[in-house]
């Protein structure tokens, strides 16, 4: 019997009328301490992290930051019931509203305790009465709890909160710890997902999920990509289901089309602006997905849960659409938001942004610790992917000692990216070897359904030691020679060779000298003299006046300098092309001299007017919109260095953002109408891991051209685009 939630529609969700903020106040040794509104206090009352620092939202010191505990601790869960926060114009979002969908009866008993002792009743009652609590609470308590919380506190909390989800296998049970096979390639190619998915499967890896980013979101490759991880799941017998974790409305065309859809997916943001401008994503389109899988679903008549977010703090902040709310209250908004639909499967990608949000180790493992606190007692099965990019201060040892503790609080899973790298997104995860690690430190299991089977194949043994075929990825192949073929189209391999539960010390020494050539890439200056046979480039200037500055505030690179806003003028043309070093100069250097001239000619040979070409050093995506909005220019070719992956190669990884400027009345109106998000103003297609492992510059040039093409004949980019061309079809 599939298990049912009371959805209310978003106008049945009743919500306090907002007041005006008030002044909080804190007296201790002769000082008084002031703090206007919640959102300064919970802000003030956190601990100190890069996001926070660069929002103006953090505590000015530590005699500060307990000040605002000390207000925060005191204030009742009605005071917070009545008082919902409000975006910039002063109004209950969407994602606010459905936060108060709450179990009302139950809050009414606790309503006038202090967030001081609704702490210590966590600390002291049994799971039901927390679970009992976590049913009455808004994300915004549930923020407000974690900020008076230590790291003992938190962890002992959350551990005592069992949350259990089913699909084919069961996720949460205590003495468990699963793992999603995250089996990303560059290109998406069958074979390499091929090797990685049964590279997992041989460490007891994916009883959660066979969980895929794509590299290319379009209905054709995500079926494709689909069906061939269920075929795999078919052959191995392996107890688990298939997710392909492209944008809402790509999977559902895809279900539509009977695409194994087994398990629904999508990132979420905190704020209504956020998850609209920038996700493309409602609430009234989740609600659709859901009531979709939940009607025909490939599941539906056996899964109790089937849905999948992805949420990590630092999003709202990261795209300027935070609304003065603080990451971990954005966060605990998102978890109050997934609840609405039971989900199979939360994961945390804390850290994934980068030094803008997290500067360094202590801060990711901070916040990871309040995410899995606020989302278990908010009522959702947490899977944490404590993660870092190469051009924060968090380090792989930073990391793993988040995942002890995470271990330890009782996190449902985590990622196995192979080797801790991911090829494709260019950032680094938890490992089927990390995993292993962590089950025999602390005596914990996969999923009963995928135990058995694991012990069946002599991976695993019945206590969840390690069994014969352990590591063993060969035996999943046909012969050696397909095991060859499948090794041949995987990047970052570095060898199978293990030792105990961890990989040799002689894959772990090349392992991390190619992330030390990585980490040297994000540091390089863009030099125009490299980029010989470019033509006559035009330089303009960003904010970012130093390389410091650049990694750390992605908002100087996302716009013009004084002197560039003075001198750039309206051309009028039909494309612009720019070159940013972004993260990575190295990218520029080895990819554009190859790329550049291939695309001018295959754009030229479609008379497009194009711009002279622009070399913007220290930019970020956004910056785009101003070059389009200075130059009136339709589309922007932005041709930009990603965050450098885990080997030398992918250091020199390059993305095109092809950035649409909806540029007439009648266009903007579609696009509105498409994304539901009013004021929308520019829509992006992406194609990125251009680079000699990836996609090589020779054909992305083509690929790049055709794509221009697409969005100015079809007069839509992204989501919109692919579905224009799907109703053609």
């Amino acid at each position: 019997m599939l298990y049912k939630i009371a959805m209310k529609a978003l106008d049945q969700i009743a919500v306090p009328h907002p007041r005006p903020d008030e002044i909080y106040q804190t007296k201790f040794a002769g000082q008084t301490y002031t703090f206007k509104g919640l959102k300064e206090l919970l802000g003030k009352a956190d601990f100190n992290k890069a996001g926070e620092r660069n929002a103006g939202l953090c505590a000015r010191s530590e005699i500060e930051r307990e000040a605002a505990r000390s207000a925060l601790s005191k204030l009742t869960l009605q005071h917070l019931f009545d008082r919902p926060l409000v975006d910039n114009r002063g109004q209950v979002d969407s994602i606010m509203r459905v936060n108060y969908e709450i179990d009302l009866s139950e809050f009414k008993t606790i309503a006038n305790k202090t967030l001081g002792e609704i702490k210590g009743l966590l600390l002291s009652q049994p799971e039901m009465e927390l679970k009992k609590i976590g049913s009455a609470i808004t994300g915004v308590m549930a923020a407000a709890l974690a900020k008076i919380c230590d790291v003992h506190e938190l962890i002992f909390i959350a551990r005592k909160i069992e949350r259990v989800s089913k699909a084919r296998t069961t996720l949460g049970l205590r003495g468990r710890l699963s793992s999603r096979l995250q089996a990303n390639h560059p290109t998406d190619d069958l074979r390499g997902i091929e090797l990685l998915t049964y590279w997992g499967l041989s460490l007891a890896s994916g009883d959660a999920l066979f969980g895929l980013n794509p590299a290319i979101d379009t209905v054709d490759n995500i079926s494709r990509v689909l069906h061939h991880l269920d075929k795999i799941r078919r052959a191995t017998g392996a107890p688990t289901q298939v997710c392909v974790l492209a944008h809402v409305k790509t999977q559902l065309a895809c279900l539509a089309q009977g695409a194994p859809v087994e398990v629904i997916f999508q990132s979420l943001a905190g704020t209504e602006e956020t998850l609209t401008t920038e996700f493309d994503v409602t609430v009234d389109l989740l609600d659709r997905a859901y009531s979709e899988m939940k009607e025909r679903g490939p599941l539906c008549a056996e899964a109790k849960q089937f849905m999948y977010f992805e949420t990590g703090q630092g999003s709202e902040f990261t795209y300027g659409k935070h609304q003065g709310i603080d990451m971990a209250t954005t966060e605990a908004l998102c978890y109050g938001l997934a609840r609405r639909y039971d989900p199979y499967m939360v994961n945390n990608v804390t850290g994934f942004i980068g030094p803008e949000t997290h500067y360094d180790s202590q801060e990711m493992i901070i916040s990871s610790l309040q995410d899995h606190f606020m989302g278990k007692l908010l009522g959702v099965p947490m899977g944490m992917a404590p993660c870092y990019t190469l051009h924060s201060k968090i380090t792989l040892e930073g990391q793993q000692i988040s995942t002890e503790l995470l271990t330890a609080a009782g996190a449902n899973f985590y990622m196995d990216v192979a080797l801790n790298t991911d090829r494709m997104l260019a950032y680094f995860d938890t490992s089927g070897h990390d995993n292993q690690t962590l089950r025999e430190v602390y005596g914990k299991l996969p999923t009963p359904e995928y135990h058995e089977w694991a012990i069946q194949k002599g991976i695993l043994d019945e206590k969840g030691n390690r069994g014969p075929h352990w590591g063993n990825v060969r035996r999943f192949c046909e012969s050696d020679a397909h095991f060859e073929e499948l090794k041949k189209a995987t990047p970052a391999l570095y060898g199978f060779e293990t030792a105990g539960p961890r990989p040799s010390n002689q894959v772990s020494r090349e392992l991390r000298m190619n992330q030390a050539f990585a980490i040297d890439a994000v540091y390089s200056d863009l030099d125009a003299k490299k980029l010989f046979g470019c033509g006559n480039l035009r330089t303009i200037s960003t904010r970012a006046a130093t390389k410091e500055a650049h990694l750390n505030s992605p908002s100087l690179g996302s716009f013009l300098s004084e002197e560039t806003t003075e001198t750039l003028l309206p051309e009028n043309t039909d494309i612009q092309i720019v070159l940013s070093d972004g993260l990575s100069a190295e990218a520029i250097h080895a990819n554009v001299p190859t790329l550049l001239p291939l695309l001018e000619k295959g754009l030229k040979s479609r008379d497009y007017k194009i711009g002279q070409t622009i070399l913007a050093p220290r930019g970020r995506v956004k910056l785009a919109e101003a070059i389009a909005e200075k130059t009136q220019t339709k589309l922007v070719v932005f041709l930009i260095g990603e965050r450098p992956g885990g080997d030398a190669a992918a250091s020199r990884s390059l993305s095109a953002y092809l950035v649409y400027r909806l540029n007439d009345a009648e266009t903007q109106k579609k696009a509105a109408e498409f994304s539901q998000a009013p004021k929308i103003a520019y829509e992006y297609t992406v194609i990125s891991n251009i680079y000699d492992g990836g996609v090589p510059p020779v054909e992305a040039a083509s690929i790049i051209a055709e794509k221009a093409w697409e969005i100015l004949k079809f007069r839509a980019a992204d989501n919109r685009l692919e579905s224009l061309k799907t109703h053609l079809h």
